[in-house]
């Protein structure tokens, strides 16, 4: 007779909902501050509007950029609809992988670029936690039906 148990390799361990909790707002209060840091330099510091300078674009889109990302740290951190905050989510995806390229494009090296690639690694943790949470709230007959 053969077991109806899973076969141990084959089952993957799920994290508790609390762990995937604390992960979760770790990295997205690191995100948001990270955010946050750089939205208030690329306003106020003249290094990173010289960066700007130095990746082509124009005075105008660094303000747009950092005033689009306070309203995105804002959603993140607010109680707000989820497709909101997936809109956010997208964007700042949208931002990182963008500010890569453009590091790469001008052929920068990793001390230009590594902020962006670490924020990206705090985006990412983020949002499949963020994700995992959404799952972990629907009803069960939505996960499977």
């Amino acid at each position: 007779m053969e077991s109806t148990l899973p076969k141990p390799a084959l089952v993957a361990a799920r994290p508790s909902p609390k762990a995937v909790t604390v992960v979760f707002w770790i990295a997205t209060v690191l995100f948001c501050l990270q955010m946050g840091f750089t939205a208030y330099a690329q306003l106020s510091l003249k290094d990173a509007a010289d960066g700007f300078v130095h990746l082509g674009f124009p005075s105008y889109f660094r303000v747009e950029l950092a005033w689009a990302k306070v309203l995105g740290v804002l959603v993140l951190l607010a109680p707000v609809p989820w497709r909101l905050k997936e809109w956010a989510y997208a964007g700042f995806a949208i931002n990182l992988v963008s500010a890569l390229i453009a590091h790469f494009a001008v052929g920068d090296g990793p001390q230009a670029w590594a902020f962006a690639a670490g924020t990206s690694v705090l985006w990412g943790l983020s949002y499949v936690s963020w994700r995992g949470l959404q799952a972990a709230a629907r009803p069960p007959e939505a996960v499977h039906g």
